[in-house]
């Protein structure tokens, strides 16, 4: 019974990931004004809808809500945290447990976040910069889901984890692997997240904010996951970082 109750906790916690996914390409590409239909179902997005404030208060509140963001994220990925949670929550659910409080957090982010809709720059409907903007806005998007199941899709955000422990088996580890894109960048996901918040046909002030504020976070946290990678993964890891590049799909010169 309790590993039942391990998995449909597991599957609840990969439901709501799963909408908040969904929901944020609707909130960062505005959905909410492109696509009259989904007006209903997206509420509020990076530029419209939601509390309204001046541009210094609505800074204030939506970097605070990066903020929250960020540190949940960074925190609780971190070895240390991870060691001494699981003193308090099994090993299977730590994962699960991780990706439900990472998209809640997100899901605050977008219901909190106010607008700042000064345009930075604009591309008019239909034309090639219009085209050539979202286009790499859902290829962004694309690139972030491919990169999870090159690896393990269903491992990084723990239905593996929560199945073992429904059969009573260990918890399974992810092996060290660079399939597809990952021979080419070592991070793709993060490198697909960068691409979709900077694609914008509109760039608002609101908008160039949270592209400059997320993108600044992510190289940082990445020093950090380096970090623990090499930790964890020795001379494998080292050599793999020093033949493929961080972000920048480009060959890396050679010795």
């Amino acid at each position: 019974m309790i590993g039942v109750l391990a998995l449909l906790y597991g599957i609840a916690c990969y439901v709501v990931f799963l909408l908040a996914f969904l929901y944020s390409i609707a909130f960062v590409g505005n959905l909410q004004q492109e696509v009259t239909a989904l007006a209903p179902w997206v509420p509020r997005s990076i530029d419209a809808g939601g509390p309204t404030a001046s541009p210094l208060v609505a800074a204030i509140i939506d970097g605070l809500l990066m903020g929250l963001f960020a540190i949940q994220h960074t925190v609780m990925a971190r070895p240390g945290f991870k060691a001494a949670w699981t003193r308090f929550v099994p090993a299977a659910f730590e994962r699960s447990t991780y990706v439900l409080l990472s998209s809640l957090v997100l899901i605050l982010l977008f219901w909190e976040w106010r607008p700042i809709t000064q345009v930075v720059w604009s591309t008019a409907p239909g034309s090639l910069g219009y085209v050539l903007l979202n286009g790499l806005f859902w290829f962004g998007w694309l690139f972030v889901l491919l990169s999870t199941f090159m690896i393990d899709h269903f491992h990084l955000f723990g239905l593996k984890q929560v199945s073992s422990a429904m059969t009573g088996a260990e918890p399974p580890t992810m092996r060290f692997m660079t399939p597809g894109f990952y021979r080419f960048v070592r991070h793709p996901i993060m490198l697909g997240f960068i691409v979709a918040f900077w694609a914008a046909p509109v760039m608002t002030i609101g908008h160039l904010y949270f592209a400059v504020v997320t993108t600044l976070y992510i190289m940082v946290a990445l020093q950090f996951e380096e970090r623990d990678l090499v930790d964890s993964l020795g001379d494998a890891y080292v050599q793999y970082r020093e033949e493929v590049r961080m972000i920048v799909p480009l060959p890396k010169r050679r010795r």
